[in-house]
């Protein structure tokens, strides 16, 4: 009897030990995953508007886009992007850029993207179980309870409008979201990170763009501007701002990313960088690389010239003595941390630019990936709570923030510009 009270105390002992024992740690991939099915990835920028014209010439009935994959046969449809790969990447709602090239004539520029806005909502009205057009906060979240990949429209560049505030409206209108204010060109009314300045950033007008942005519930989009014309936006914003596909030009010094001046003061306006894939803007070796090679390229252009099979052979050589290093998950992770130390883990979202770019980082090659990079993130440190800002919740409140500033604004008139005797 005495034995078996012992033994029954024991039991009950050892019970007690295990039911207060802590929890086992989760692990980096359990945080991440955890994280991506709380609040899957909001990517910032995707490409594959252009691509359907490049490749199909806007012509989309036989496209298929639940397997894209970059072994079919047919290259046209090898792509980083489709409906199976963005389940896999646990990507929930994606801005589609209606991109078009910045060397058009704006006129033309503007109605390419009256086309590319066409495509892409011919595209998403195909897919209804898995995409949803969402015009704004609220369509993302109804289409994140429907399990759907909520499908937002950005135009990428200030051409699209053609230096019209009644193009921007129209534009709104039809869906566009936001606008990134330029491309790789100066618009005449703001530089670019790219083009030699002629600006000193933005004009009256530009800032009149961010105003009316601003107004109309549109979001302003800072990727691909100079570091002037990011402040002088930040200067008028009454909203929160994005970088749609940019990374911290700290760790990387191409002139496409944030520098530290302005990250400092984005915490003030609630904005958000959006770090993208691009290797080139997130390895310091890739850029370099890229550099290099422009150089000689231009230098064997320079002494064969009217030979360019001189010049390829000779570029072909410097390529084999010459291998591209490329960037990694690790790279884009850096990017990440470095944000965070300075603008904050509110400031931080993703943007991959996948089918805008040749490739992708080792580990993230397309769309698929994402989940790879949550877990390094995880592995450094980050919360489940901090994963979720990154991918969802970061730019969910920026939306929201950025449509209360336009219901605030409800009162005010649009901002008008006389058209009169353009054409005298």
């Amino acid at each position: 009897m005495p034995y078996r009270i012992a033994t029954a105390s024991l039991a009950a002992a050892l019970l007690a030990c295990v039911s207060h024992a802590p929890l086992a740690a989760q692990t980096a991939e359990e945080t991440a995953q955890a994280a991506l099915e709380a609040a899957p990835v909001w990517d910032g920028h995707n490409d594959v508007p252009i691509q359907l014209r490049s490749r199909f010439g806007n012509v989309i009935g036989e496209f298929d886009f639940e397997h894209t994959d970059h072994t079919a046969t047919d290259e046209r449809s090898a792509m980083h992007t489709d409906l199976e790969r963005l389940i896999a990447g646990k990507v929930g709602a994606q801005w589609w850029s209606v991109y078009v090239p910045a060397s058009l004539d704006e006129p033309e520029a503007v109605q390419m993207t009256l086309e590319q806005i066409d495509v892409m909502k011919r595209l998403i009205a195909r897919y209804p179980d898995e995409m949803a057009l969402a015009l704004g906060a609220d369509d993302v979240e109804a289409a994140r309870a429907q399990g759907k990949i909520a499908s937002l429209l950005g135009m990428e560049g200030g051409h699209s409008i053609g230096s019209s505030l009644a193009v921007l409206r129209q534009m709104y209108d039809l869906g566009a979201r936001y606008m990134t204010l330029t491309h790789g060109r100066n618009t005449p009314w703001a530089d670019s990170a790219t083009d030699d300045p002629e600006h000193d950033g933005l004009t009256d007008f530009g800032k009149d763009v961010v105003r009316e942005m601003n107004r109309i519930g549109m979001v302003v989009d800072l990727s691909h501007v100079s570091e002037k014309a990011m402040m002088d936006a930040l200067d008028v914003a009454r909203a929160p701002v994005i970088f749609s596909h940019s990374s911290a030009r700290a760790i990387n010094g191409h002139a496409r990313n944030v520098p530290d001046t302005v990250l400092r003061r984005l915490a003030a306006n609630r904005g958000i960088v959006m770090v993208t894939a691009v290797p080139g803007f997130i390895s310091e070796d890739a850029r370099v690389w890229n550099a290099n090679r422009a150089a000689e390229q231009a230098r064997l252009e320079a002494l064969w010239q009217g030979q360019p099979e001189a010049v390829e052979a000779a570029l072909a050589a410097w390529d084999e003595a010459n291998p591209y290093p490329p960037a990694n998950i690790a790279d884009m992770a850096d990017h990440i941390d470095h944000v965070r130390s300075v603008a904050g883990i509110d400031a931080i979202g993703i943007g991959g630019d996948y089918d805008g770019i040749p490739f992708g980082p080792e580990g993230l090659e397309d769309v698929s990936t994402y989940p790879a990079l949550f877990t390094e993130l995880a592995r450094r440190g980050y919360s489940q709570a901090d994963l979720e800002k990154i991918s969802f919740r970061n730019m969910m409140r920026v939306m929201r923030e950025v449509e209360a500033a336009s219901a605030a604004m409800a009162g005010m008139p649009p901002y008008e510009y006389s058209t009169a005797g353009e054409d005298d």
